[in-house]
């Protein structure tokens, strides 16, 4: 089964309709290491499912890059303002590793919406999910010192530790490379 079905079903069932329409509106791409699937100023017209591999999305605030989320395997690529507001993005995102993604243009993921009630309930639900999950990063940033950072991301991500770079780790959890490698080092 497409991993991309797979994790929806877990949200509820799935008619043969709606499992061959999803099908044949799946879209599916690729990425080499480096290549951006989204820039600043461009609108996010994909809900991105990853299949194999690591994403970032990161902001430039005072000339600095800003990571704000990393996507690996089994978590969805998107730019949340961009595409549910239908505005231009403030963020990039890039593939750190060589990925596969599959996923639904805005266009195609409405008319699901609105085509099966079911979908409609799994999308609802997966949003509330999606914003749950942003809720518990946004605490545990704003609230922790940079060791209760550092344990979030051991406790949410931990396989995140030995595939992102030191210096993007750094900004996602708003502290310095210096202050993060101190920590890794303490922990081994």
């Amino acid at each position: 089964m497409n991993p991309l079905i797979a994790a929806i079903s877990n949200f509820g069932n799935l008619s043969e309709d709606l499992l061959l329409d999803i099908d044949s509106r799946l879209k599916y791409v690729s990425y080499k290491k480096k290549d951006l699937i989204l820039r600043e100023g461009e609108i996010c017209n994909h809900l991105f499912f990853v299949t194999k591999g690591l994403l970032r999305s990161y902001y430039y605030h005072q000339k600095q890059e800003v990571n704000s989320m990393f996507m690996e395997e089994g978590d969805f690529v998107i730019s949340v303002l961009s595409y549910y507001k239908r505005v231009p993005s403030y963020e990039f995102i890039e593939a750190i590793e060589e990925v596969e993604l599959c996923g639904f243009h805005y266009d195609d993921l409405n008319y699901l919406y609105k085509t099966y009630q079911e979908f409609n309930t799994i999308g609802r639900q997966l949003t509330e999910s999606y914003f749950c999950l942003a809720e518990e990063r946004l605490k545990a940033l704003r609230f922790n010192d940079a060791m209760g950072k550092y344990e979030f991301l051991m406790n949410k991500k931990t396989n995140l530790i030995n595939r992102v770079p030191l210096k993007d780790l750094a900004t996602y959890l708003s502290i310095t490379p210096e202050t993060l490698s101190r920590m890794r080092s303490s922990f081994r």
